[in-house]
């Protein structure tokens, strides 16, 4: 189990990629290379189900069979629930009787057609009347097949909203369920800034408490921000694994989100800072031609542990007295 100290230091070690040597005269000295402007994103959400369904009769009736409860798990094609078919089983026999006597009303209006007894029209109308009738048979059996809920996947039912002998109306939801398969996710909200820095299929990292790190991926974001706290809620889908397995819905996930931005930077420890000028520019001791040389540059960001110089995709690297530059003797500043 990872908790969060452990993902605290995948943050860092996700952080440096800096080349260090040492110096004669007592400072340390670190190559910096321009590169990508990378924003950690981290956020706290909840593990959920991506999708649920709920299910329901399509005919009334009184419950008589309820094979699951809440938080219980079924197989798929399972008996969940069923109604008293009595009335259904009337009615598709009365119907099938219809059906019998449609049929030999044909036969009898022949009889009369050969005798010139009756007429075309009266055996059309036979005719008619076995097709509405055979119709009328198979909406009463398939009235009477629907009057059982099977279900349609290997999952695990998330509420129940009936109970045995209460009357059900068509349509009304008896058992939200969901998959156990590839259905977990965390929901997690991004500022406007934030969202144009992420895509789908884009990985992250969920540290799921309790359990432990997982891999997931952005499988959703929203076209539009929340109309109340405008924030962009996203949906990442989680890695199955022996964590995952089961059940965790309900709990705390943080999410780890590496963002890749167009801005090139210079990313230098938080110690290499000598000071900040009037013009809000950050004064960096560099190394040129092995003289220690005080340089100003314009800042893209500053966090706890880093801060990210203004640089080109083509900016040469930097040789940058990261610790000791306060030591160092005949700093030429440029300015």
């Amino acid at each position: 189990m990872l908790n969060n100290k452990v993902f605290s230091l995948l943050l860092f070690s996700c952080c440096v990629t800096t080349v260090q040597a040492s110096s004669s005269e007592g400072y340390q000295l670190t190559t910096i290379e321009a590169e990508p402007y990378t924003q950690v994103i981290q956020r706290t959400g909840k593990v959920d189900f991506a999708r649920v369904v709920n299910l329901s009769f399509k005919t009334a009736g009184f419950l008589t069979e309820l094979n699951v409860d809440e938080g219980e798990v079924f197989n798929k094609n399972q008996l969940l629930a069923a109604l008293d078919t009595s009335e259904l089983l009337a009615d598709k026999n009365a119907t099938y009787s219809r059906l019998l006597q449609a049929k030999r009303n044909i036969d009898r209006v022949k009889v009369l057609l050969e005798k010139n007894l009756s007429s075309q029209r009266d055996l059309d109308d036979a005719l008619t009347a076995v097709e509405t009738t055979r119709a009328a048979y198979n909406v009463a059996s398939y009235n009477l097949n629907k009057a059982q809920i099977l279900a349609p996947f290997d999952g695990v039912v998330i509420q129940r909203s009936t109970d045995l002998g209460e009357l059900q109306a068509p349509g009304v939801s008896a058992l939200q369920v969901a998959t156990l398969s590839k259905n977990l996710i965390a929901s997690v909200s991004l500022t406007g800034e934030e969202i144009s820095l992420v895509h789908l299929n884009q990985k992250v990292k969920v540290n799921l408490a309790y359990a432990g790190l997982v891999n997931g991926k952005i499988s959703k974001i929203p076209a539009i921000a929340d109309s109340r706290n405008h924030l962009f809620t996203i949906e990442v889908s989680l890695e199955e694994t022996n964590l995952t397995k089961p059940l965790i819905v309900g709990q705390i996930a943080k999410i780890l989100i590496y963002a890749k931005s167009q801005n090139y930077i210079y990313r230098l420890p938080i110690a290499a800072l000598n000071a900040v000028n009037e013009q809000g520019q950050a004064l960096i001791t560099i190394e040129r031609n092995n003289v220690p040389e005080q340089q100003a540059f314009a800042i893209h960001k500053l966090d706890n542990d880093f801060i990210y110089l203004t640089a080109q995709e083509n900016s040469a690297a930097l040789d940058v007295i990261t610790q000791g530059w306060n030591n160092s003797s005949l700093i030429s500043t440029k300015k």
